[in-house]
Protein backbone atom coordinates (compact mmCIF):
# COMPACT_ATOMS: atom_id res chain seq x y z
CA UNK A 1 0.00 0.00 0.00
CA UNK A 2 1.04 3.46 -0.96
CA UNK A 3 3.75 5.06 1.87
CA UNK A 4 2.06 8.66 0.75
CA UNK A 5 0.58 11.08 3.13
CA UNK A 6 -2.43 10.29 5.30
CA UNK A 7 -5.82 12.45 4.24
CA UNK A 8 -6.17 13.02 8.05
CA UNK A 9 -3.48 14.24 10.46
CA UNK A 10 -1.47 11.35 12.09
CA UNK A 11 -1.78 11.50 15.78
CA UNK A 12 0.66 12.97 17.66
CA UNK A 13 2.40 11.08 21.08
CA UNK A 14 1.58 13.00 24.70
CA UNK A 15 3.95 13.88 27.11
CA UNK A 16 1.38 12.96 30.09
CA UNK A 17 -0.15 9.63 29.74
CA UNK A 18 -3.61 10.32 30.12
CA UNK A 19 -3.57 14.10 29.00
CA UNK A 20 -5.75 12.99 26.27
CA UNK A 21 -8.31 11.91 28.51
CA UNK A 22 -9.21 15.99 29.33
CA UNK A 23 -9.20 17.25 25.76
CA UNK A 24 -11.94 19.63 26.06
CA UNK A 25 -13.49 18.22 21.90
CA UNK A 26 -13.73 14.51 23.74
CA UNK A 27 -15.10 15.54 27.22
CA UNK A 28 -18.26 18.11 25.45
CA UNK A 29 -18.87 15.20 22.50
CA UNK A 30 -19.16 12.67 25.36
CA UNK A 31 -21.09 14.65 27.50
CA UNK A 32 -23.37 15.44 24.68
CA UNK A 33 -23.73 11.79 23.67
CA UNK A 34 -24.62 11.07 27.04
CA UNK A 35 -27.12 13.94 27.21
CA UNK A 36 -28.67 12.73 24.31
CA UNK A 37 -28.71 9.00 25.12
CA UNK A 38 -30.58 10.14 28.90
CA UNK A 39 -33.17 12.50 26.59
CA UNK A 40 -33.78 9.69 24.36
CA UNK A 41 -33.97 6.71 26.42
CA UNK A 42 -36.55 8.21 28.36
CA UNK A 43 -39.05 9.19 25.36
CA UNK A 44 -38.12 5.77 24.75
CA UNK A 45 -39.83 4.32 27.81
CA UNK A 46 -41.95 6.85 28.04
CA UNK A 47 -44.29 5.29 24.90
CA UNK A 48 -46.07 1.91 24.76
CA UNK A 49 -49.75 0.44 24.97
CA UNK A 50 -49.61 1.37 28.64
CA UNK A 51 -49.90 5.10 29.49
CA UNK A 52 -47.47 6.87 31.55
CA UNK A 53 -46.66 10.19 32.08
CA UNK A 54 -42.96 11.53 32.49
CA UNK A 55 -43.16 11.85 35.72
CA UNK A 56 -44.17 8.21 36.58
CA UNK A 57 -41.55 7.32 34.27
CA UNK A 58 -38.66 9.33 36.03
CA UNK A 59 -40.00 7.74 39.43
CA UNK A 60 -40.13 3.99 37.76
CA UNK A 61 -36.55 4.10 36.24
CA UNK A 62 -35.21 5.42 39.50
CA UNK A 63 -37.24 3.72 41.87
CA UNK A 64 -35.45 2.50 44.68
CA UNK A 65 -37.34 -0.64 45.12
CA UNK A 66 -35.17 -1.82 41.93
CA UNK A 67 -32.03 0.03 42.45
CA UNK A 68 -31.21 -0.42 45.77
CA UNK A 69 -32.11 -4.26 45.83
CA UNK A 70 -29.08 -6.18 44.66
CA UNK A 71 -31.89 -9.22 43.94
CA UNK A 72 -33.75 -7.59 41.48
CA UNK A 73 -30.62 -5.90 39.74
CA UNK A 74 -29.42 -9.19 39.83
CA UNK A 75 -32.45 -10.46 38.55
CA UNK A 76 -32.78 -8.27 35.76
CA UNK A 77 -28.78 -8.28 34.55
CA UNK A 78 -27.81 -11.86 35.25
CA UNK A 79 -30.85 -13.47 34.94
CA UNK A 80 -33.17 -15.47 38.03
CA UNK A 81 -31.16 -18.20 38.21
CA UNK A 82 -27.66 -16.54 38.91
CA UNK A 83 -29.34 -13.73 41.09
CA UNK A 84 -30.21 -17.12 43.45
CA UNK A 85 -26.75 -18.23 43.14
CA UNK A 86 -24.88 -15.09 44.05
CA UNK A 87 -27.45 -13.69 46.74
CA UNK A 88 -28.74 -17.41 48.38
CA UNK A 89 -32.27 -16.09 47.68
CA UNK A 90 -34.58 -18.75 47.54
CA UNK A 91 -37.95 -17.06 48.70
CA UNK A 92 -40.17 -14.80 45.96
CA UNK A 93 -39.25 -11.31 45.33
CA UNK A 94 -41.38 -8.29 46.61
CA UNK A 95 -43.75 -7.61 43.74
CA UNK A 96 -43.04 -3.99 41.95
CA UNK A 97 -45.67 -1.69 40.59
CA UNK A 98 -47.31 -2.24 37.79
CA UNK A 99 -45.39 1.42 36.24
CA UNK A 100 -42.32 -0.20 37.38
CA UNK A 101 -42.85 -3.94 36.00
CA UNK A 102 -43.59 -1.93 32.55
CA UNK A 103 -40.40 0.11 32.18
CA UNK A 104 -38.00 -2.07 34.02
CA UNK A 105 -39.40 -5.95 32.25
CA UNK A 106 -40.01 -4.68 28.72
CA UNK A 107 -38.77 -1.04 27.95
CA UNK A 108 -35.46 -0.25 29.50
CA UNK A 109 -34.06 -3.38 27.84
CA UNK A 110 -34.38 -1.67 24.64
CA UNK A 111 -32.84 1.28 25.54
CA UNK A 112 -29.82 -0.38 27.42
CA UNK A 113 -29.25 -2.46 23.90
CA UNK A 114 -29.51 0.43 21.73
CA UNK A 115 -26.58 1.27 23.70
CA UNK A 116 -24.37 -1.83 23.64
CA UNK A 117 -25.47 -2.04 19.73
CA UNK A 118 -24.05 1.45 19.14
CA UNK A 119 -20.94 1.04 20.58
CA UNK A 120 -20.14 -2.26 18.49
CA UNK A 121 -20.65 -0.81 15.60
CA UNK A 122 -19.21 2.45 15.93
CA UNK A 123 -16.06 0.35 17.36
CA UNK A 124 -16.12 -1.70 14.75
CA UNK A 125 -16.19 0.60 12.48
CA UNK A 126 -13.28 2.41 13.47
CA UNK A 127 -10.86 -0.30 13.85
CA UNK A 128 -11.65 -1.21 10.12
CA UNK A 129 -11.22 2.21 9.05
CA UNK A 130 -7.60 1.83 10.93
CA UNK A 131 -6.54 -1.77 9.54
CA UNK A 132 -7.65 -1.22 6.24
CA UNK A 133 -7.35 2.90 5.72
CA UNK A 134 -9.82 3.17 4.16
CA UNK A 135 -12.27 5.59 5.27
CA UNK A 136 -15.00 4.28 3.77
CA UNK A 137 -14.65 0.67 6.00
CA UNK A 138 -17.37 -0.25 7.99
CA UNK A 139 -18.85 -3.86 9.04
CA UNK A 140 -21.76 -3.03 6.46
CA UNK A 141 -19.89 -1.65 3.27
CA UNK A 142 -17.42 -4.18 3.95
CA UNK A 143 -19.93 -7.41 3.51
CA UNK A 144 -19.49 -8.65 7.12
CA UNK A 145 -22.87 -7.39 8.43
CA UNK A 146 -24.28 -9.42 5.62
CA UNK A 147 -22.09 -12.55 6.23
CA UNK A 148 -23.25 -12.41 9.93
CA UNK A 149 -26.84 -11.79 9.29
CA UNK A 150 -26.70 -14.75 6.90
CA UNK A 151 -25.12 -17.50 9.21
CA UNK A 152 -27.69 -16.24 11.68
CA UNK A 153 -30.45 -16.89 9.62
CA UNK A 154 -28.83 -19.91 8.84
CA UNK A 155 -29.15 -20.77 12.76
CA UNK A 156 -32.99 -19.55 13.46
CA UNK A 157 -34.08 -21.34 10.46
CA UNK A 158 -31.82 -24.65 10.04
CA UNK A 159 -29.91 -25.09 12.98
CA UNK A 160 -31.97 -24.01 15.46
CA UNK A 161 -30.39 -26.02 18.11
CA UNK A 162 -27.10 -23.27 18.20
CA UNK A 163 -29.87 -20.66 19.02
CA UNK A 164 -27.96 -19.87 22.51
CA UNK A 165 -24.42 -19.64 20.42
CA UNK A 166 -25.56 -16.64 18.37
CA UNK A 167 -22.31 -14.60 18.87
CA UNK A 168 -20.17 -16.95 18.31
CA UNK A 169 -22.17 -18.30 15.23
CA UNK A 170 -22.79 -14.57 13.41
CA UNK A 171 -18.65 -13.71 14.30
CA UNK A 172 -17.37 -16.83 12.59
CA UNK A 173 -19.96 -15.39 9.47
CA UNK A 174 -18.63 -12.16 9.57
CA UNK A 175 -15.14 -13.71 9.84
CA UNK A 176 -15.12 -15.29 6.61
CA UNK A 177 -17.27 -12.59 4.74
CA UNK A 178 -14.21 -10.25 5.29
CA UNK A 179 -11.95 -12.97 4.60
CA UNK A 180 -13.56 -13.26 1.42
CA UNK A 181 -13.48 -9.40 1.04
CA UNK A 182 -9.79 -9.25 1.56
CA UNK A 183 -8.86 -12.31 -1.29
CA UNK A 184 -10.69 -10.54 -3.56
CA UNK A 185 -9.36 -7.26 -3.20
CA UNK A 186 -5.64 -8.81 -2.49
CA UNK A 187 -3.45 -7.62 -5.96
CA UNK A 188 -0.10 -7.23 -4.50
CA UNK A 189 -1.77 -5.19 -1.76
CA UNK A 190 -5.00 -3.84 -1.47
CA UNK A 191 -6.59 -0.39 -2.28
CA UNK A 192 -9.43 1.47 -0.88
CA UNK A 193 -11.29 1.20 -4.05
CA UNK A 194 -10.99 -2.53 -4.31
CA UNK A 195 -11.41 -3.24 -0.53
CA UNK A 196 -15.54 -1.51 -1.17
CA UNK A 197 -15.92 -3.04 -4.51
CA UNK A 198 -14.88 -6.19 -2.94
CA UNK A 199 -17.34 -5.76 0.18
CA UNK A 200 -20.32 -4.48 -2.36
CA UNK A 201 -19.75 -7.72 -4.13
CA UNK A 202 -20.07 -10.26 -0.78
CA UNK A 203 -22.68 -7.99 0.12
CA UNK A 204 -25.11 -8.76 -2.78
CA UNK A 205 -24.22 -12.23 -2.94
CA UNK A 206 -24.87 -12.70 0.32
CA UNK A 207 -28.05 -10.67 0.76
CA UNK A 208 -29.31 -12.64 -2.40
CA UNK A 209 -28.56 -15.78 0.08
CA UNK A 210 -29.93 -14.23 2.86
CA UNK A 211 -33.62 -13.80 0.76
CA UNK A 212 -33.67 -17.57 -0.52
CA UNK A 213 -33.82 -18.90 2.83
CA UNK A 214 -36.92 -17.52 3.42
CA UNK A 215 -37.93 -19.82 1.07
CA UNK A 216 -37.34 -22.48 3.76
CA UNK A 217 -38.99 -20.96 6.28
CA UNK A 218 -42.18 -22.82 6.72
CA UNK A 219 -43.24 -21.04 9.36
CA UNK A 220 -44.71 -17.61 9.40
CA UNK A 221 -43.38 -16.45 12.75
CA UNK A 222 -39.95 -17.65 11.72
CA UNK A 223 -40.25 -15.81 8.15
CA UNK A 224 -41.09 -12.28 10.35
CA UNK A 225 -38.07 -13.12 12.22
CA UNK A 226 -35.80 -13.50 9.47
CA UNK A 227 -37.02 -9.99 7.91
CA UNK A 228 -36.47 -8.60 11.31
CA UNK A 229 -32.98 -9.70 11.03
CA UNK A 230 -32.34 -8.45 7.64
CA UNK A 231 -32.97 -4.82 8.61
CA UNK A 232 -31.95 -4.39 11.60
CA UNK A 233 -34.86 -4.10 14.64
CA UNK A 234 -34.91 -3.66 18.03
CA UNK A 235 -38.70 -4.34 18.49
CA UNK A 236 -39.58 -6.75 21.16
CA UNK A 237 -35.84 -7.23 22.30
CA UNK A 238 -35.83 -7.61 26.28
CA UNK A 239 -33.45 -8.91 29.26
CA UNK A 240 -32.62 -12.02 27.46
CA UNK A 241 -30.67 -10.19 24.61
CA UNK A 242 -29.20 -7.87 26.93
CA UNK A 243 -27.58 -10.92 28.88
CA UNK A 244 -26.45 -11.83 25.60
CA UNK A 245 -24.78 -8.75 24.15
CA UNK A 246 -23.14 -7.79 27.74
CA UNK A 247 -20.33 -9.95 28.49
CA UNK A 248 -19.08 -9.79 24.83
CA UNK A 249 -19.91 -5.88 24.76
CA UNK A 250 -17.53 -5.25 27.71
CA UNK A 251 -14.79 -7.54 26.25
CA UNK A 252 -15.10 -5.36 22.97
CA UNK A 253 -14.80 -2.46 24.84
CA UNK A 254 -11.38 -3.68 26.67
CA UNK A 255 -9.69 -4.80 23.41
CA UNK A 256 -10.76 -1.73 21.56
CA UNK A 257 -9.30 0.38 24.10
CA UNK A 258 -5.80 -1.69 24.58
CA UNK A 259 -5.60 -1.47 20.66
CA UNK A 260 -5.81 2.12 20.20
CA UNK A 261 -1.56 2.15 20.17
CA UNK A 262 -1.64 -0.50 17.32
CA UNK A 263 -4.55 1.52 15.09
CA UNK A 264 -2.35 4.57 15.50
CA UNK A 265 0.71 2.90 14.58
CA UNK A 266 -1.05 0.80 11.35
CA UNK A 267 -2.06 4.72 10.33
CA UNK A 268 1.78 5.34 9.82
CA UNK A 269 1.92 2.91 7.16
CA UNK A 270 3.36 -0.49 6.68
CA UNK A 271 6.62 0.20 6.05
CA UNK A 272 7.08 2.89 9.40
CA UNK A 273 4.90 -0.03 11.79
CA UNK A 274 7.42 -2.59 10.37
CA UNK A 275 10.30 -0.57 11.51
CA UNK A 276 8.92 0.29 14.62
CA UNK A 277 8.94 -3.37 15.54
CA UNK A 278 5.30 -4.39 14.72
CA UNK A 279 4.14 -7.62 13.08
CA UNK A 280 1.97 -5.84 10.82
CA UNK A 281 -0.23 -8.96 9.05
CA UNK A 282 -0.59 -10.66 13.08
CA UNK A 283 -1.84 -6.93 14.58
CA UNK A 284 -4.17 -6.45 11.25
CA UNK A 285 -5.60 -10.55 11.89
CA UNK A 286 -5.96 -9.70 15.23
CA UNK A 287 -7.57 -6.69 15.49
CA UNK A 288 -10.12 -7.29 12.39
CA UNK A 289 -11.19 -9.84 14.83
CA UNK A 290 -11.86 -7.70 17.24
CA UNK A 291 -13.70 -5.73 14.88
CA UNK A 292 -15.75 -8.54 13.38
CA UNK A 293 -16.75 -9.75 17.07
CA UNK A 294 -17.71 -6.35 17.79
CA UNK A 295 -20.03 -6.25 14.67
CA UNK A 296 -21.58 -9.87 15.38
CA UNK A 297 -22.94 -9.11 18.67
CA UNK A 298 -24.82 -5.97 17.25
CA UNK A 299 -26.32 -8.19 14.33
CA UNK A 300 -27.17 -11.02 17.15
CA UNK A 301 -29.35 -9.37 18.98
CA UNK A 302 -30.24 -6.86 16.54
CA UNK A 303 -30.32 -8.13 12.67
CA UNK A 304 -28.29 -6.16 10.36
CA UNK A 305 -28.07 -2.01 10.87
CA UNK A 306 -26.63 -0.04 8.40
CA UNK A 307 -24.53 2.97 8.58
CA UNK A 308 -23.51 3.16 12.22
CA UNK A 309 -20.50 1.60 11.75
CA UNK A 310 -19.39 4.76 8.97
CA UNK A 311 -21.32 7.43 10.28
CA UNK A 312 -19.97 7.58 13.82
CA UNK A 313 -16.54 6.75 13.21
CA UNK A 314 -16.11 9.76 10.60
CA UNK A 315 -18.24 12.53 13.44
CA UNK A 316 -16.01 11.28 16.02
CA UNK A 317 -12.78 11.95 13.83
CA UNK A 318 -13.57 15.27 12.93
CA UNK A 319 -14.52 16.45 15.97
CA UNK A 320 -11.00 14.79 18.25
CA UNK A 321 -8.84 13.93 15.59
CA UNK A 322 -7.20 10.76 14.62
CA UNK A 323 -5.90 9.39 17.45
CA UNK A 324 -7.31 6.78 18.33
CA UNK A 325 -7.61 6.53 21.97
CA UNK A 326 -9.84 9.84 22.15
CA UNK A 327 -11.26 7.82 18.44
CA UNK A 328 -12.06 4.89 20.58
CA UNK A 329 -13.71 6.70 23.28
CA UNK A 330 -15.25 9.32 21.34
CA UNK A 331 -17.17 6.11 19.50
CA UNK A 332 -17.95 4.27 22.54
CA UNK A 333 -20.49 7.43 23.91
CA UNK A 334 -21.15 8.46 20.13
CA UNK A 335 -22.29 5.46 18.93
CA UNK A 336 -25.06 4.90 21.65
CA UNK A 337 -26.28 8.08 21.03
CA UNK A 338 -27.28 7.70 17.44
CA UNK A 339 -28.70 4.45 18.07
CA UNK A 340 -30.69 5.46 20.96
CA UNK A 341 -31.54 8.70 18.74
CA UNK A 342 -32.98 6.85 15.60
CA UNK A 343 -34.83 4.17 17.41
CA UNK A 344 -36.90 6.82 19.00
CA UNK A 345 -37.11 7.79 15.59
CA UNK A 346 -38.14 4.08 14.56
CA UNK A 347 -40.72 4.27 17.11
CA UNK A 348 -42.44 7.63 17.26
CA UNK A 349 -41.82 8.37 13.10
CA UNK A 350 -44.80 6.07 11.74
CA UNK A 351 -47.81 8.15 14.60
CA UNK A 352 -45.75 11.61 13.67
CA UNK A 353 -45.44 11.05 9.88
CA UNK A 354 -48.87 8.93 9.31
CA UNK A 355 -50.56 9.04 12.40
CA UNK A 356 -49.89 4.87 12.80
CA UNK A 357 -49.77 5.01 16.56
CA UNK A 358 -49.38 1.14 16.66
CA UNK A 359 -46.50 1.20 13.99
CA UNK A 360 -42.52 0.72 14.10
CA UNK A 361 -39.84 1.06 11.89
CA UNK A 362 -36.84 -1.01 12.17
CA UNK A 363 -34.22 1.11 13.29
CA UNK A 364 -31.67 -0.07 10.36
CA UNK A 365 -34.47 1.54 8.10
CA UNK A 366 -34.05 4.93 9.96
CA UNK A 367 -30.04 4.33 10.48
CA UNK A 368 -29.99 3.43 6.75
CA UNK A 369 -31.85 7.00 6.00
CA UNK A 370 -29.38 9.15 7.94
CA UNK A 371 -26.40 6.95 6.21
CA UNK A 372 -27.35 7.13 2.79
CA UNK A 373 -27.13 10.67 2.42
CA UNK A 374 -24.15 10.76 4.92
CA UNK A 375 -22.57 8.47 2.59
CA UNK A 376 -23.49 10.61 -0.79
CA UNK A 377 -21.89 13.87 0.92
CA UNK A 378 -18.86 12.22 1.73
CA UNK A 379 -18.47 11.56 -1.70
CA UNK A 380 -18.92 15.09 -3.23
CA UNK A 381 -17.15 16.52 -0.24
CA UNK A 382 -13.83 14.69 -0.86
CA UNK A 383 -11.46 14.57 -3.40
CA UNK A 384 -9.64 11.69 -2.57
CA UNK A 385 -12.11 10.05 -1.23
CA UNK A 386 -10.79 6.82 0.57
CA UNK A 387 -7.51 6.58 2.18
CA UNK A 388 -6.78 7.54 5.97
Amino acid sequence: MSERESSVTRPRSDSKPLQWLFDPSLLALCGVSVLLVAVGGLVQVSFGSYQMSLTEVWQAVFNPAVLFDLRWLSKFILGDSVMRSITGFTGTLPELDTSTTVVWNIRLPRVLLAVFVGMNLAVSGAIFQAVTRNELASPFVLGISHGAGLVILLTLVVFTGLTAWLPIVAALGGAVAFTIVYAIAWKNGTSPVRLVLAGIIVATVFQSLQRSLFFFATDIGTAQTAMAWMTGSLTGVGWTQFRIALPWTILVMALSIISARQLNVLLLGQRTAKSLGMSVERVRFALSGVAVLAAAVSIAVAGVVSFVGLIVPHLVRTLVGNDHKKLIVGCLFTGPALMVVADVGARLGPSILIGAANQQLPVGVVTGLIGGPYFLYLMRKRQQLGDV
